[in-house]
């Protein structure tokens, strides 16, 4: 005898899946707009800088 899906159980699966969908294209969204800043500051030469300050950061963690 075959299990038939109930009605209930049917649209709780297609609403997980549904929420799951959106998750991944939002999560995708978000580092792929994170990305095309990173490479945006990186031509701008903008970004990570040993300046001055930094150096005296680093010279206070020393043990």
């Amino acid at each position: 005898m075959k299990d038939k899906m109930s009605r209930r159980k049917f649209f709780a699966a297609v609403g997980a899946g549904g929420v799951a969908a959106a998750a991944a294209v939002v999560a995708n969204k978000g580092s792929e707009e994170h990305k095309a800043e990173a490479k945006k500051a990186a031509r701008q030469g903008q970004g990570y800088q040993l300046s001055e300050h930094v150096r005296r950061y680093y010279e206070t963690t020393k043990v």
